[in-house]
């Protein structure tokens, strides 16, 4: 009798091994990746739905086995929070993975956008990249550059704002202040006020770096981001900037006109791969055009461009050297003189060479 009860004690300690084991081998099995697809699959957790409901949704969704055994894990685990978004998950995933993504959350918005705005484009051409890539009309965001109200509660938040701006010659009030950089935004919903004050915040970082400097020069802080976006349209490389600005302070500490060509087409409003200039543009007076008349030792009245941080380090630390000219191949090499006729033999020898730039 003794030996039978022993053996059914046995007997049942295996099959309870047994089923144990056999339990263990379904919980993993119920755990794992559905498939080896690494493709992911959007979905969006609502607020409110309950842990029953995200892992109903989620076997519907064929991410994971069993909306059962992924109960049975958070309840295992003592998870309590499933964070509501929108994820991307799949199948090869497993149920260990998905939950730690839900539980941590994200700030995914599939709504997102991104912008990005190249270095020395003028606000015309602001406005077009804003217009392309959110609901904002190129006239709505012309209108808000010159909006007085908002222009004025712009000077108030921002140190490096200052009355320069709204002197009535200047096209574009914020000219010259809005950084170039790759911006994240919520949606094409996005006013033109969000994005221009996200890009004057990024000049703010950018020109509080430059503080001292600023405060230490005899030009304004208005006046020198006018010549680091004429720098930013006439050199590429930083050398290259800092040397033309060498260039522009020279001309100024002799009372010469600047006679940077890409004034003029700001000034008449064309692009410089649009078509060449009349002799007539040249020569008419324009307070932004510094081949013109009267302009002698002035700086045009505002930036023409959004001027890099290399341009802007490049006024603040220019070239010094014995400079007053330089001209630009077609292939970017920048040519310095010092003489009006060193300067004309080195057009003529480009032209010469097929090296003239021609729109």
């Amino acid at each position: 009798m003794k030996k039978t009860y022993i053996k059914l004690i046995k007997a049942l300690v295996v099959l309870v091994l047994s089923l144990i084991l056999m339990g263990i081998c379904i919980y993993n099995y119920q755990l794992s990746a559905v498939s080896k697809d690494a493709d992911t699959i959007e979905v969006t957790i609502e607020p409110g739905m309950s842990k029953q409901e995200i892992s109903t949704f989620l076997e519907e969704k064929g991410l994971i086995r069993s909306s059962l055994f992924f109960n049975i894990y958070l309840r295992l685990n003592r998870i309590e929070n499933l964070y509501a978004s929108t994820y991307e998950l799949s199948p090869n995933m497993g149920v260990k993975k998905i939950v730690s993504i839900l539980e941590q959350g994200n700030n995914y918005n599939p709504n997102s956008i991104q912008i990005t705005f190249p270095e020395g484009k003028n606000m015309r051409q602001v406005a077009t990249i804003i217009s392309e890539n959110t609901n904002n009309s190129y006239e709505e965001v012309l209108d808000k550059a010159n909006d007085t109200a908002y222009l004025q509660e712009l000077i108030e938040k921002y140190w490096f704002l200052s009355e320069d701006i709204l002197d009535t010659k200047i096209y574009y009030k914020l000219e010259g202040y809005l950084y170039p950089d790759t911006y994240a935004f919520s949606s094409k919903e996005v006013t033109v006020e969000e994005i221009f004050n996200k890009m004057l915040d990024q000049m703010n970082v950018v020109l509080s770096e430059y503080k001292d400097a600023f405060e230490k020069s005899k030009y304004s802080l208005h006046q020198l981001l006018a010549l680091a976006s004429m720098a930013e349209l006439e050199g590429t490389s930083l050398e290259d900037r800092k040397s033309i600005a060498g260039v522009f302070y020279n001309r100024l500490d002799a009372n010469m006109s600047l006679g940077s060509d890409v004034t003029t087409y700001y000034a008449f409003g064309v692009d410089m791969s649009e078509r060449d200039l009349t002799s007539e543009e040249f020569n008419t007076y324009n307070a932004y055009n510094t081949r013109g008349p009267n302009m002698a030792g002035m700086i045009p009245v505002g930036p023409i461009c959004n001027p890099s941080k290399a341009s802007i380090e490049a006024v603040l630390e220019p070239t010094e050297h014995d400079y007053y000219y330089f001209v630009a191949d077609k292939n970017k090499k920048v040519y310095f003189s010092k003489t009006s006729e060193e300067h004309n033999q080195t057009i003529s020898e480009l032209k010469r060479k097929g090296d003239w730039i021609e729109w």
